[in-house]
């Protein structure tokens, strides 16, 4: 590494522009002072919050901020204004607090990379922040924040947890609490499943099971031969399936136990319709294999 180069731990935030080519293509005149307009609207916000902009290529831009709290801040702010103003050009903005290189004036490495590919996900006009931004922000905000799930970014070996910034204004603590998942006490790919979400998964398994509880009195109360177990069977193993992050973590334990789940419900299904021959762990190993097979296919690429 060259002498020249040092790292440091910041907040980047990662800026493009919706469509800017194809603007560019109808009018270049007035797509080049959309996108001086909007400059000038980053540039305002970004000094406002104590920011500097570090990369500019065409349309996007790059800038780093010694607080997250402000660059969170400063890109609400920035998609907020853009969204009032007329015939204004649509950024995607992605925000990571993460290590990164410094080479000059310009700032490269993983954490740049990973902002990037951040707003590359992002919806034209909206913002998305990787799980060390939320752990940072997510009471010290008046926005809310939609957990949406782990994603696997272009390039990136690991899933990341994503969230995405509501414009809207709002009220901060527990009230949005269910909006918004807890911090991990795993790394950034495990974040587990929001408060919302676990109590939407007990009340649906008390339905199936109350559902079980009705099928079963109609069995016993008709009489003839016993079928109740199967509709059970299936029940059961849909909310197992749902109970799955609540009870597991991590993503690649969270995929063995829903594999686990799968082969002891067609372990069930083979002791129900016993003939003397454990078929069941043909599928099972089915199901290994297609996974080791997925595994292999998702590190080569």
């Amino acid at each position: 590494m060259s002498a020249s180069v040092q790292r440091k731990l910041t907040t980047i935030l990662a800026a493009d522009a919706e469509g800017y080519s194809r603007a560019m293509e109808t009018d270049e005149v007035r797509a080049l002072g959309a996108l001086r307009a909007a400059r000038e609207v980053f540039g305002k916000f970004i000094e406002r919050h104590g920011g500097r902009v570090a990369n500019t290529a065409g349309d996007s831009l790059i800038a780093e901020f010694p607080s997250v709290v402000e660059a969170v801040q400063c890109a609400v702010e920035v998609q907020r204004e853009l969204g009032g103003a007329e015939d204004a050009l649509r950024f995607r903005i992605g925000v990571h607090l993460g290590d990164v290189m410094i080479e000059g004036d310009d700032l490269l490495g993983e954490g740049v990379n990973l902002a990037a590919r951040l707003q590359t996900m992002a919806e034209p006009g909206g913002i998305l922040i990787s799980q060390q931004v939320y752990d940072q922000v997510r009471t010290k905000l008046s926005v809310r924040f939609d957990y949406l799930g782990d994603r696997r970014p272009k390039n990136f070996t690991e899933p990341v947890a994503v969230y995405r910034v509501e414009l809207a204004d709002g009220e901060r603590g527990a009230a949005h609490e269910a909006r918004q998942a807890p911090p991990p006490r795993r790394p950034v790919h495990d974040a587990p499943a929001p408060s919302g979400r676990k109590q939407r998964i007990v009340r649906r398994a008390s339905l199936l099971g109350a559902i079980w509880i009705v099928l079963l009195a109609i069995d016993l109360a008709t009489g003839g031969p016993f079928w109740s177990h199967w509709p059970g069977l299936g029940l059961a193993t849909l909310a197992a399936l749902d109970a799955t992050p609540l009870l597991v973590s991590g993503g690649l334990q969270r995929q063995i136990a829903r594999g686990a789940v799968i082969v002891g419900a067609l372990a069930l299904i083979n002791l129900f319709t016993w003939t003397g021959y454990p078929w069941f762990l043909w599928p099972a190993a089915a199901l290994i294999i297609i996974e080791l097979v997925r595994r292999w296919g998702a590190r080569v690429r």
